[in-house]
């Protein structure tokens, strides 16, 4: 059983949460959490109670506070004891029975680890993950909300101002971009935040928005309190107005241990020698859904489209099931310099786009500091070159096959103008990206005009207008070269942002258009009646398959030692690709653990555990839901109702008492990826979607707990 201060009042036990009600009982509890360990006084309690006017039997009515307390304890089994000392209370707590504890603890051993900014970034997200919500939601103390609130919250940001130090020293301005926009809206008067903010807009090369910004805190500064920017800004201004070099990242935010405040180093910043301006892609949270990548030891590093990693303590990730690994600045999006992408095959040059980079789907990277760490502002392409696929497991029978297919003449006739259309489908996270990379690659030789990455969807989910797609894919097929070109439209979520591209025709109209790979979740039957083409349906890896997959992940002495241990992990990850790189992923950064103890800490609570806690969108839950969050609300409904119920509504008879879900909802859900053929039955569920679905609504119905 665990407190939660960080956010609503709450006692949790694993999934299970019990937010209590605001009563005076709750007002004491968080009042001896506060200051865990030590003897709180009873004038002090009774202040958090009552405020300052408190009635004249407010010390037996603290007692019958304490009272109410014990007994909610042993209704739910809580075993901290709230001891009377001399003058007042205590109450007990140790990190892992409180998260404030938990939070302050991890943060002091992130204190150890600055000489490892990786390894520091890596524990100050793990603390910042603790933090659920609005401090002390359901606590009406107008003492505590005054004193305590605003001490625990300033400690937060000190923390988040030194994640986003780490991640601006790294490189990693696009990730840092995340955390900022959130942190200067919250906190508008907070001037780091906003000097952050503009030199990652500036490192990103977004010159005109980093002014902009300037200009706009300025006013609120000015308007607000009527007072000038601070001297670090107006210099920060000076710098962007006249493109100079920012040099490396600024000095590091203080560090917060307890509330106190220690100078600390500036992070490093990681820098990419001369002689390698490689294309590096950017990672979005929608690419999750198609990677099956798993860090290993000692791996080189690329991106790809299929891949988003969370690298921890620098281990350097190797892909699974084709998916791309991702060096740590790409993990957010931020990488290495390549200003004019070239196609390899000899391909052109991608023509840069304008707007914002990376996050979005299908824009690229801002750049990275280069060595001589140069940061001149540069605008970012959207279309990337395919990139290769190192350490591909599994799928070798379907890579072959789409590899052939890719590789055939066309046939001859007037359809010989019509591209060559393969669909890659399945279920979110089955690794559909990192597959048609991988067949891309292989098949190189037959697009002597190279090959292209489109990426179809926003970092948002949202489909991209099939107009803007089709102008950049064009632009950058008349700047291509001789013969054939090959297109990847990635993450596609109809069959009208398909159709304009596949009327692309060569030079002139002369010969065969580009061969165009979609992945997509959807499968996308209209458009293969109507323009036809050949479908690669992907399903879970075999048992064999997700045994290789741990072998290259973590390693075959690791692996080997104990074969049974490792056959349990990929049995309780359902052989899903995703789950098993974030699996693989969390194993190496604990390369101590025991892969029999791994197995039964992860089958305790596989949904919590397969997440990566320093990137939270890295999980199998996070994964499902973005997938959910695409359909129609009434098929979300359905599946919901069918993923809570008997696996016997998916039977063409269903239950005597309920009957069958209609066949054609099923048939939509199945098009969608969620459902899987059977056996048993024409249709199942993958087993940790249904666990998925059963949590949620857990979570949502959860109970409100009055004391």
């Amino acid at each position: 059983m665990r407190f939660q201060l960080l956010g609503p009042l709450a006692l949790a036990d694993g999934p299970d949460t019990v937010v209590l009600q605001s009563s005076k009982p709750a007002n004491l509890l968080a009042a001896l959490l506060l200051h865990a360990n030590s003897p709180v006084s009873a004038e002090y309690l009774q202040r958090a109670i009552w405020g300052e006017e408190q009635p004249a039997t407010a010390r037996a009515a603290l007692q019958t506070c304490v009272l109410r307390l014990r007994r909610l304890f042993s209704k739910h089994g809580v075993t901290t004891a709230i001891d009377a000392v001399p003058g007042g209370y205590r109450i007990t707590a140790a990190p892992s029975t409180l998260d404030l504890l938990g939070f302050r603890d991890r943060v002091r051993r992130a204190a150890g680890l600055d000489r490892d900014p990786e390894a520091e970034l890596c524990a100050l997200r793990d603390a910042l993950s603790l933090w659920q919500g609005a401090l002390l939601a359901n606590v009406r103390s107008v003492v505590l909300h005054r004193d305590e609130v605003p001490r625990l919250a300033e400690e937060r940001l000190r923390a988040v101002e030194r994640v986003c130090d780490l991640l601006l020293g790294l490189g990693r301005c696009g990730e840092a971009l995340v955390d900022l926009w959130t942190a200067t809206r919250v906190h508008p008067g907070h001037e780091r935040f906003h000097e952050q903010l503009i030199e990652a807009l500036y490192r990103s090369g977004r010159q005109s928005q980093a002014l902009a910004e300037y200009r706009r805190v300025k006013g609120f500064l000015l308007e607000e309190l009527g007072v000038d920017p601070s001297p670090s800004l107006r210099r920060l201004e000076l710098a962007v107005l006249r493109g100079e070099d920012l040099g490396p990242a600024g000095p590091a935010a203080p560090r917060v241990i307890r509330g106190e405040t220690a100078a600390l180093p500036a992070a490093r910043p990681i820098t990419v020698p001369d002689a390698a301006p490689s294309t590096v892609s950017a990672v979005t949270p929608s690419t999750v859904s198609d990677a099956a990548s798993a860090p290993a030891q000692g791996a080189a590093s690329a991106t790809g489209p299929g891949a988003a990693t969370g690298t921890a303590q620098g281990v350097s990730p190797v892909t699974a099931q084709g998916a791309s690994p991702v060096t740590p600045q790409a993990a957010s999006g931020v990488v290495a310099p390549a200003p004019t992408p070239v196609l390899p095959q000899g391909g052109p040059p991608v023509p840069a786009q304008g707007g914002p980079p990376a996050p979005a789907q299908g824009a690229a990277p801002a750049p990275a500091p280069a060595a001589g760490t140069t940061f001149a502002p540069v605008a970012a392409p959207r279309i990337e070159p395919v990139p290769a696929v190192p350490h591909f497991t599994g799928r070798a029978a379907e890579a072959a096959a789409l590899t052939a297919r890719l590789t055939a003449p066309p046939p001859p006739g007037p359809e010989d103008h019509r591209p060559l259309t393969v669909l890659v489908s399945g279920a979110p996270g089955i690794g559909k990206s990192a597959l048609a990379q991988h067949a891309a690659r292989l098949a190189r030789d037959a697009f002597p005009a190279g090959q292209l990455l489109v990426r179809m969807t926003r970092a948002d989910g949202e489909p991209r207008p099939a107009d803007e797609v089709v102008a950049d894919v064009a632009a950058a097929l008349g700047a291509a070269g001789d013969g054939r070109a090959l297109l990847i439209l990635d993450d596609v979520v109809d069959a009208d942002q398909v159709r304009p591209l596949l009327t692309l025709r060569g030079e002139a109209g002369a010969g065969p258009g580009p061969a165009v790979v979609v992945t997509s979740r959807m499968g996308l039957g209209g458009l293969i009646a109507t323009h036809g083409g050949w479908v690669q349906r992907l399903t879970t890896f075999t048992e064999a398959e997700s045994y290789a997959l741990l072998l290259t992940a973590l390693g075959a002495e690791r692996v080997e030692a104990e074969p049974r241990a490792a056959h349990r992990l990929a049995a309780a990850c359902g052989h899903f690709p995703a789950a098993l790189r974030i699996l693989t992923a969390r194993l190496l950064t604990r390369p101590g653990l025991r892969l029999a103890d791994a197995a039964d800490w992860l089958g305790d609570d596989p949904l919590a555990r397969l997440t990566l806690t320093d990137s939270p969108d890295h999980s199998v839950s996070g994964l499902f839901d973005r997938a959910l969050g695409r359909l129609d609300p009434r098929l979300s409904e359905a599946f919901t109702h069918l993923a809570q119920g008997p696996p016997t509504l998916l039977d063409d008879r269903g239950p005597d008492d309920e009957g069958p879900v209609p066949e054609a909802v099923r048939e939509q859900l199945a098009d969608a990826g969620l459902l899987e053929d059977g056996p048993p039955g024409p249709y199942r569920i993958h087993d940790l979607l249904r666990a998925h679905v059963r949590r949620t609504a857990r979570i949502r119905d959860r109970r409100t707990e009055k004391v």
